[in-house]
């Protein structure tokens, strides 16, 4: 039974974000992540929008932690290497509703010192994105995209770096308290901590039960997207939204760092947190609503589908409630207890990280350590570098020259250097978000085969797909004999 100071559970990027802040201090870590991997869920299936912070409710923890995110994202992207680019953001409108509606949500913008709002007409709206339908728009110019995968990833990995352990396919299956000291018991073995943080995400209301901290109702909001070919990527600068509601942003187009582009997602309230699958009627959904905003969806563009579950705290009358970030001294005074971490949580993964860490600032003193080091290198794309830089590579290791890859051009060294990643994973689609490997048009009917090759040789034994059991292989696939 392993002993640390801190135990978080859950390894998303708000659960890494609050592991790569607490390698700041000369504390033992430990991360328990039930997937095999940190993307698996939300922090990996969703737009890869960084948002301004004017769509929350004033004085929420959504709106201040969202507007801190926003601010820090150049300084963050850079030191952990992850692509961000602050393309902007527009709202459109076409009636005299829409219009007051979206000065609403300016002022409320402006009151949680959200920056870079205005209204804008329809000759600047089309000047910024010109195939865009609409008459006016509210501009967020310090909106902004980022990959979703590779920030998650190197948080968690630059934790790793500063002395954090991960301990990936571990889930939770209950907790003991004893003289003080939490016992954490898994399906792999047992763990003893001082303190526990739930970030579990969809799972945060099991683990706040096992904690004793009751009373509380999750529930999941799914939103079904597509995605389309980087052909398409080249007309649209920035993510163009429709007036949102009360409680929802609306279907949206959205350019990814990439150059793809992602259309949704539509939201229907469900109780399973691990259905991920994308209903025929839905495209169609996500297609005519979309198209009314932008034009240029094609379904001969379409390369795949995907969905991801935002866990919404309500109240008793379903009323979606602000995060909830507590250690509820009564109960338990070494707990920290996040519930209802949904959207804006990629943009807020560090804030929440700092409020976290301030909670337990006020119970106990923590030291910091000279040695932390925030930056992380950003990965080599073979496929973004010039010649003279490709062939320093080639020349160096002839494997960087032999392109696995074929729709994103992704050399057999970018996936041996993906599989002995310090968190240690080695599924199919752990390579796939290390590298774009597979995220081409081809959706990996061409490479898939060979990058199973590169792992077999790598010693990668039983290789599955994503989740423990999805096995790529069962079985033989030849008779030798």
């Amino acid at each position: 039974m392993k002993d640390f100071d801190f135990i978080i559970i859950g390894g998303g990027v708000v659960g890494s974000a609050i592991a790569r802040e607490l390698s700041r201090y000369d504390v033992s870590i430990a991360v328990l992540e039930k997937n095999l991997d940190v993307v698996d869920e939300t922090s990996g299936r969703n737009s890869g929008v960084i948002h301004g912070g004017f769509a929350y409710d004033t004085g929420s923890l959504k709106a201040k932690l969202c507007v801190e995110g926003n601010r820090m994202m150049d300084e963050l992207s850079s030191e952990l290497g992850v692509p961000f680019k602050r393309t902007g953001k527009v709202l459109v409108g076409n009636t005299d509703e829409d219009m007051k509606s979206l000065e609403r949500t300016m002022e409320q913008g402006k009151r949680n010192g959200a920056r870079g709002l205005e209204m804008i007409d329809g000759k600047k709206l089309h000047e910024l994105v010109p195939a865009v339908l609409g008459n006016f728009a509210l501009l967020s110019s310090t909106s902004g995209i980022i990959d979703p995968f590779i920030l998650t990833i190197h948080l968690a990995e630059n934790a790793v770096l500063n002395g954090a352990e991960y301990f990936l396919g571990y889930e939770v299956k209950s907790i003991e308290k004893k003289d003080g000291i939490h016992l954490i018991h898994t399906a792999n073995g047992s763990f003893r901590s001082r303190w526990i943080i739930n970030s579990a995400g969809l799972g945060a209301l099991k683990i706040s039960e096992m904690l004793g901290i009751t009373g509380y109702k999750v529930i999941g909001s799914k939103g079904n997207y597509l995605v389309l070919d980087k052909t398409m990527g080249k007309l649209l600068p920035m993510p163009v939204y429709p007036v949102p509601s009360n409680t929802y942003m609306g279907i949206h187009v959205t350019p990814t760092v990439d150059g793809n582009v992602t259309v949704g997602p539509d939201a229907s309230n469900t109780l399973d947190f691990s259905y991920y699958g994308v209903p025929s009627d839905k495209i169609a959904l996500l297609d005519n609503s979309a198209g009314n905003l932008w034009p240029h969806i094609r379904r001969k563009n379409l390369i795949r589908t995907f969905s991801g579950i935002l866990p919404k705290l309500v109240d008793e009358n379903g009323v979606i409630q602000d995060f909830r970030i507590e250690i509820v001294d009564s109960i338990d005074p070494k707990a920290v207890n996040l519930i209802g971490i949904e959207s804006p949580g990629l943009t807020a993964s560090v804030p929440i990280a700092r409020y976290v860490i301030s909670l337990i600032a006020e119970r106990e003193g923590l030291d910091k350590k000279s040695s932390f080091c925030p930056q992380h290198p950003y990965p080599v794309r073979f496929s973004e570098l010039s010649d003279e830089e490709r062939n320093g590579l080639i020349r160096k290791d002839p494997r960087y020259g032999r392109i696995i890859c074929s729709c994103e051009k992704v050399s057999e060294m970018e996936i041996r250097n993906a599989l002995h990643n310090p968190l240690g994973v080695r599924t199919m689609t752990g390579i796939k978000y290390r590298t774009r490997a597979m995220m081409g048009g081809c959706q990996s009917g061409f490479c898939q085969m060979k990058i199973e090759r590169i792992m077999e040789e790598e010693g990668c034994k039983d290789i599955t797909y994503m989740y423990p059991g999805s096995w790529v292989v069962d079985g033989k696939v030849r008779n030798d004999g």
